[in-house]
Order: C-alpha cells, then structure tokens, then sequence
C-alpha cells in the first residue's frame, strides 16, 4: 500500500467550529447520525489530524441551521482562513434568509470560495422555490457543496439534482458523500455524467465493499472526485488509507487527493 509522503494531500470536506461551541457542535452532529464522533471539530485538532497524513490544504466550512447564524459563521470561516494560510473557505447561506443579496455579497466581501448547504440540517428540500432562489445568485459566481443522501429524509435525495441541474445548467455543484450518504445507488443512477457535477469521498468509503467503491469512482469519474473527511466525524489517517485500499494508480490517487480540486478551485 502507497505511503502519504508520495502525495501531496487536500481534504476536501472539513467542518469546524468556534472553540466555545466546537464540543457542543460536534456532539449534536453525532447525534444527529448516532455516531461516535472521532474528534473535537476545532481548526486546531483539524491540523493536527491532517498533520498525520501531511495535508497541505483543507476545504473548510460550517452550515447555518437558521437565517440569523450566516453573518456570524460567514465571519468567522473568513477570521479562520486568515489565521491558516492553508484553509480556503466556503460561506454559507440559509433559504429563508430576509436577504440573499446581502448574504451572497458578504460572502464575496469575505473572499470565500464558495457555499456549503446542508438541506437536511438546513430542513429544506433542494428542489424547493426557497432553495431557487440560492442558486439563482450562485449560478456562474460560486460553487456550492451540498451533502446529499440519507434514508431517513428526502431533503437531498440525489435524484432531485436532475431538475436544478435543467433549471440551473451553469451551476457548479459539489455533490458530497459520493453522490449521496446511503444513497449511494441513486447517485449512481442519476447523477453520473452530470455536466457541472463533482463529487467527495467523504463519509463513504467505510460504508461499502472495496470493489464498489472503485465501480461507484469510476462511473462518477476519478477526475471528477475529491478526497475528504468529513471531519470531525472520521480521522485522517483511516480515510487516506481507505483510498489507498482502493488499488488505484498512483496518478490516479494524486487525481483524487489533490489535482482534481485544485484543478476546480484554480489553485496553483
């Protein structure tokens, strides 16, 4: 199995949190999929987990579960990115916001490089008029990560990206988890060969016999696919060898830890 020191590595998939509320914050998102959650979700623990693989960069963000949290949270990934060179961050925006317009232009004022939803926290149904009217001010301006997928919810089913994508042709969307936390099949389905469409590995990979992962990877596109954690809710080092287990090539490993999204995000 190929070593870390042969890649240059970015994490593509990072949630982090004010240090006053990063217990608490971590705590609820394990609640949320009743799971053990395996660090404290702080820029400082994220380094010093990405440390252990040599990560050089970190997509980094948080999701605001009410209109009133996006200043302050858009505020501080920006304060965050300033302290850690090697953050890039993405806003954050809420469908029933009393103003888009002021939101998107903040998050262009803080230079972030783009906007994390997460329909199933955010309770809003992707599809929806309320979620239009976020993609009518991103279309062509900013990406978006959205997560997809989860039994329980058909907020961000996979298969209702196949209308925004009609509707919103030009919109760049990374669609996490492969495509769709335990929906994995529906992606597979819907979403592969979707212009405008990328996809994460976070969340994934230990869900799902080795030789699906590399059909599923394959059929969404290596080029197409990026290396992420979802930290806190997984460690470094087992996500990076859980891709590693994958056997594939060298260049194609490089591909998905790093090249793809710099690729994406322009980075040099």
């Amino acid at each position: 199995m190929e070593n870390y020191e042969e890649y240059e590595i970015i994490d593509a998939h990072a949630h982090i949190f004010p240090d006053k509320i990063a217990g608490i914050a971590t705590e609820s998102i394990g609640n949320f999929y009743d799971l053990k959650m395996r660090n404290i979700g702080n820029s400082t623990n994220l380094i010093e987990s990405g440390k252990k693989i040599n990560v050089s960069r970190y997509l980094v963000f948080s999701t605001a579960t009410n209109p009133a949290q996006v200043h302050n949270i858009n505020s501080f990934i920006a304060n965050e990115c300033e302290q850690h060179k090697e953050f890039i961050g993405l806003g954050t925006l809420h469908p029933q916001s009393d103003d888009m317009e002021r939101d998107f232009n903040q998050i262009l004022e803080l230079n972030l490089k783009g906007i994390k939803l997460h329909p199933d926290f955010q309770k809003f149904d992707i599809d929806s008029k309320e979620a239009y009217k976020m993609y009518e001010i991103a279309e062509g301006r900013l990406p978006m990560l959205i997560h997809f997928g989860d039994r329980r919810y058909e907020y961000s089913a996979p298969k209702k990206l196949v209308q925004v994508h009609k509707d919103f042709p030009n919109l760049k969307v990374i669609s996490a988890h492969l495509g769709g936390y335990e929906r994995w099949e529906e992606a597979q389905k819907y979403l592969a060969g979707m212009d405008n469409v990328w996809f994460d590995t976070s969340s994934s990979l230990d869900f799902m016999p080795k030789e699906t992962a590399v059909k599923y990877i394959r059929n969404l596109g290596i080029e197409r696919c990026f290396f992420g954690t979802d930290f806190p809710m997984w460690r470094h080092t087992s996500e990076f060898y859980n891709l590693m287990s994958l056997g594939f090539t060298h260049e194609e490993n490089q591909m998905i830890l790093a090249d793809n999204l710099k690729r994406f995000f322009g980075i040099l």
